[in-house]
């Protein structure tokens, strides 16, 4: 027996671009269904337990979801989210997964989920996929669709379908990417073989017990001597001593996400058995990943003399196959869909040096495509020695930061199928622009996009491939809850009091954003103050240049490293008089170890 029933748009898969996808439809008027295969949501930035994203970490480019998103995790956790040395973000698995479930519950009249889903087949009916079938508490269902979108981590539906989509490497010879391996090469290594994507990371959550190493040793001591670990993790360390491989993912209350790269728990082995029809061969390698993390943690507790336990990021609600591991793999990369267009990676490099941003994508008519920012400098996880890439970043703030780019509409519509959006990493990208595209922030609004055009497509009666770009673009950044940038504004905060002014004034004429990102229109002047966060304090000091960042020394001497995300103060640090003191409006993070700074105590123009 099997159940029918019709929603205008239908999500497949709980990611964060799924999700986004799902709420974005709902909010643009779609009635929507989300169909996600386990009880949480949100993929790589709560079930995963990624939970230190990178990327768009500036405030220029805290925009749509993602920003909405950070917003309210500053509210929700009241110990900031100044955490770790990896990111300017950190915060617990289950404080995400609550504000996506608030998100989806505050649509009831638009958006339903049903959790714990197994997808059984898509049927189509020639270059249209006609319904999703699932199954559901031992039932059948058929849901019958407008629009489908995969927001799934792997690009579930992609083989279902039956159209194109792109695994693994492609030669330098297809696009020219000045980073990709030429064709024997790419033919002749086995590295490619036993690499065929970026390597996974099955994330596991340990606890700090004390802010302490045992035996009274400082924090960030730098006589810290490098732990004897067991094979094959005994090179983990090797780069930045014990405490410092431990506290890289530090979250709220003490829990530390274990995400490490460096002969830690990423893995590489047989991982052409997560794309295999094969059930059995996938659990087996989820069960490798799962225990070849379990030893990297226990490893670290042993060493760290208990210094160091495992954690309880994940409740029994999640799914997890135990408190301390992830509900699921970080997967960085699955099935790429072929769009009408695709990222590659000259799509992603600057024009120039120094502070810049990548190409804008033009059409014919020399207007914006661009529907998403991204700007996570590329970044590939394989065995060995990194993968050269071509540089994409530059200082500023006092710290490295990726060049901004845009993602075009068109990469987000699957060419051979008329009614097909991809909402998460499926999207159109080659493998070398995956390692800037899959990061958490810009999927979340790639995400939001793919939903508001499935919205919009059916609102329109028009197809999504001639669905007006500017009408999407225009939906985006007037989005009452969570306005999205599509324009590379640099100098323009989401706080910006013409920071909408400028989006829609960009997309009328390109030129008026600079080849730096700078707004080059004129428009009238407003006094404003950058919003105050969680944990903010005023510091009195003075700023150090040290010729290659900044440092803040505080009354009594003590010098801290001094970052910003914001604009105003950015500029405002290149031009200053460095032996002025000073009133800074800061959040300290001595895990960093560093000052993120805010604001000025008084006017920026002195």
């Amino acid at each position: 027996m099997t159940e029918i029933s019709h929603s205008p748009v239908v999500v497949w898969g709980g990611g964060t671009g799924g999700v986004a996808a799902a709420i974005q439809a709902a909010r643009t008027g779609a009635t929507t269904l989300l169909l996600t295969p386990g009880s949480w949501l949100g993929g790589m930035v709560s079930t995963a337990g990624v939970c230190c994203p990178d990327g768009n970490e500036l405030a220029a480019w805290q925009t749509g979801l993602w920003g909405a998103f950070l917003r309210a995790l500053y509210q929700a956790e009241p110990d900031g989210l100044d955490q770790n040395w990896v990111s300017c973000f950190g915060y617990r698995p289950i404080t995400a997964e609550s504000i996506l479930q608030n998100w989806v519950h505050a649509l009831p009249k638009k958006l339903q989920w049903w959790a714990d889903c197994q997808l059984v087949d898509v049927r189509c009916s020639g270059s249209i996929v006609e319904s999703v079938l699932i199954e559901r508490s031992g039932v059948i269902h058929r849901i019958d669709c407008d629009v489908v979108i995969d927001g799934s981590d792997r690009g579930d539906l992609l083989p279902m379908i039956g159209c194109p989509f792109r695994l693994g490497w492609e030669p330098r010879e297809q696009w020219q990417e000045p980073s990709a391996p030429d064709q024997q090469f790419l033919s002749s290594d086995p590295f490619f073989k036993q690499s065929p994507i970026q390597s996974p990371t099955w994330v596991v959550m340990t606890q700090l017990q004390s802010d302490q190493l045992p035996n009274n040793q400082a924090l960030h001591s730098s006589e810290l001597s490098t732990p004897i670990l067991c094979a094959p993790f005994q090179h983990a360390c090797e780069q930045f001593g014990l405490e410092r491989t431990i506290t890289y993912g530090r979250l709220p209350g003490g829990l530390s996400m274990l995400n490490w790269p460096l002969h830690g728990n990423d893995w590489h082995f047989g991982l052409e058995r997560a794309f295999s029809s094969d059930p059995n061969a996938e659990a087996e390698l989820m069960a490798e990943m799962q225990a070849h993390s379990l030893c990297f943690a226990n490893e670290l507790q042993r060493c760290s003399a208990g210094w160091l336990t495992q954690g309880e990021g994940f409740p029994p609600d999640a799914g997890s196959p135990a408190p301390c591991l992830a509900a699921m793999p970080y997967w960085r990369e699955g099935r790429r869909m072929v769009g009408l267009q695709t990222v590659i990676e000259q799509n992603l490099l600057p024009v120039t040096t120094g502070q810049s941003i990548a190409p804008l994508p033009l059409n014919q008519a020399g207007e914006i495509e661009s529907i998403a920012v991204g700007n996570y400098a590329n970044d590939h996880h394989y065995p060995g020695a990194d993968w050269p890439l071509a540089p994409k970043s530059c200082r500023w703030g006092g710290r490295w930061t990726g060049t901004p780019f845009c993602i075009s509409y068109q990469t987000l519509v699957c060419a051979d199928v008329e009614n097909l959006l991809a909402a998460d990493k499926c999207f159109s990208t080659s493998h070398m622009a995956n390692g800037a595209t899959r990061l958490q922030p810009l999927i979340f609004n790639v995400g939001q996009a793919a939903g508001a055009a499935a919205a919009l497509a059916i609102k329109l009666r028009c197809p999504l491939a001639s669905l007006p770009i500017r009408a999407l673009q225009d939906e985006l950044i007037d989005e009452p809850s969570a306005p999205s940038g599509i324009v590379p504004l640099w100098d323009t905060p989401w706080h910006h009091p013409h920071w909408k002014q400028r989006q829609h004034a960009c997309l009328e004429n390109p030129a008026l954003l600079s080849g730096d990102g700078s707004w080059l229109g004129q428009d009238e002047h407003l006094s404003w103050e950058t919003p105050n966060q969680p944990n903010q304090h005023v510091w009195s000091g003075t700023v150090l240049f040290d010729g290659d960042g900044y440092e803040f020394e505080v009354m009594g001497g003590r010098r801290w490293p001094l970052i910003t995300l914001e604009p105003e103060l950015h500029e405002w640090l290149a031009v200053q008089d460095r032996s002025k003191k000073i009133e800074l409006h800061a959040v300290a993070n001595p895990w960093g170890p560093w000052i993120r700074g805010i604001r000025l105590d008084g006017s920026l123009k002195s």
